[in-house]
């Protein structure tokens, strides 16, 4: 039988060992960059034990009488070892219910590790859902590029390369990450009224924390940072976690230059270059622009799905 352990410090060793061996795992899922926000969220990650060996890890945390897999990452739904059958899976969703149940959870709100970061097949997890009568609540839309395929640019996109290319620009990998981060709160500000999800403290960091997986890459003119994109480096997916650019780097075509370098000269080998995603409103509702933007770079949709399970 599956038995539940919940997570602790003395765990930590064995937890980021397992998260680096797994078939689905990736750096976010590892206790430095989980704990970056600590004071935000009560962790309740659980170990899932087979005969005393660890076969399972759900990243979570509670708030009030809710499990959810955590809540401050991306994603992160169940991790697994490269061992994981569909069988074993349902009996670490028996051992979840069966522990939620026990301390008083009444909901689970599981969002799934998307299909592009697993090493290996790794969705034992969404058949284990469907069978424990899960709901799908939300579906969010990330845009993809396959580098495994001839890279398709629109007609405008090329065209407007074209013309960014006849300009000599510095492209570089940066450590201004205050300056960057800047301008991308700016950026959110005065367009959609957001702010960024990390601080710039907090980005910087985590770069500084995990300086493989982490780079911000700009160009700057005459000492203005023009344009510059923060990416997440894990095994097969190069993701653009933030991507700021100026008025002027749009019109002059830096923003588009960047991002061409990116896919064709620093991440060819990736499997997957991911923009994120481009829905608001728990899935409702598509910021069309957004995604059309992401597409001319021949990007197409994988989706990001979020399930509430009930006890």
């Amino acid at each position: 039988m599956v038995t539940v352990v919940r997570y602790s410090d003395r765990y930590k060793l064995e937890w980021d060992a397992f998260i680096k061996a797994s078939k689905n795992g990736t750096f976010l899922f590892l206790r430095d960059y989980m704990e970056y926000h600590a004071d935000r969220f009560e962790d309740h990650s659980l170990l899932f034990y087979l005969k005393e060996k660890l076969v399972a890890v759900l990243p979570a945390n509670a708030m009030n009488n809710e499990l959810h897999s955590h809540a401050g990452l991306s994603y992160g739904g169940v991790v697994s070892g490269q061992k994981m059958k569909a069988s074993l899976m349902l009996q670490v969703f028996d051992a979840l219910t069966r522990y939620s149940r026990e301390q008083h959870f009444k909901s689970l709100y599981y969002k799934v590790i998307p299909h592009i970061y697993h090493q290996l097949p790794a969705e034992e997890d969404l058949y284990a859902l469907f069978r424990y009568h899960a709901i799908l609540y939300r579906r969010d839309v990330n845009s993809v590029i396959d580098l495994g395929q001839p890279i398709r640019y629109s007609k405008d996109r090329s065209w407007r390369l074209s013309q960014g290319r006849h300009k000599e620009w510095h492209i570089r990998r940066s450590h201004d990450y205050a300056g960057f981060m800047k301008l991308v709160a700016s950026q959110l500000e005065s367009r959609h009224g957001l702010q960024p999800v990390h601080t710039i403290d907090e980005v910087d960091k985590l770069a500084q924390l995990f300086p493989d997986n982490i780079s911000l890459y700009t160009i700057s003119r005459e000492g203005e940072l023009l344009t510059g994109a923060l990416v997440y480096n894990t095994a097969i997916v190069a993701h653009c976690q933030y991507i700021g650019a100026s008025d002027r780097a749009q019109e002059e075509g830096a923003a588009y230059v960047l991002i061409d370098h990116l896919i064709s000269q620093i991440y060819p080998l990736k499997k997957y270059f991911s923009f994120g995603v481009s829905t608001e409103q728990q899935g409702l509702y598509l910021n069309e622009g957004l995604t059309s933007y992401k597409e001319s770079y021949g990007a197409r949709t994988v989706v990001h799905d979020f399930y509430r399970l009930d006890f």
